[in-house]
């Protein structure tokens, strides 16, 4: 399972940009891969690599097609192979669940 926090937001349109980063949040959830918002970033958890980078493309489309002049994308990925990793597990084993 691979898990990746991701942020994507246009540097293009002012200082507000929350109308542009709800419609990415919901391009990602939309993919049915499971995600969890926070106030900075949205943390996916992915069964590959092709799915987690279907789901920044299709975020990434979603601003392209609100007309945004630029966008920037932060994807920060850990892929664990020597054993299952989840969310939950990895908040479990901070004592967050």
């Amino acid at each position: 399972m691979i898990i990746a926090e991701f942020a994507i937001f246009p540097t293009s349109e002012g200082s507000s940009v929350s109308r542009f980063v709800k419609e990415a949040i919901r391009a990602v959830e939309a993919t049915g891969l499971k995600t969890v918002t926070g106030g900075m970033s949205t943390v996916i958890e992915a069964p590959d690599l092709e799915s987690l980078l279907r789901a920044v493309a299709e975020a990434h489309a979603a601003l392209v097609r609100m007309g945004v002049g630029r966008i920037h994308i932060d994807l920060r990925v850990d892929h664990r192979l020597d054993k299952e990793a989840t969310i939950d597990s990895k908040l479990r084993a901070l004592g967050k669940q």
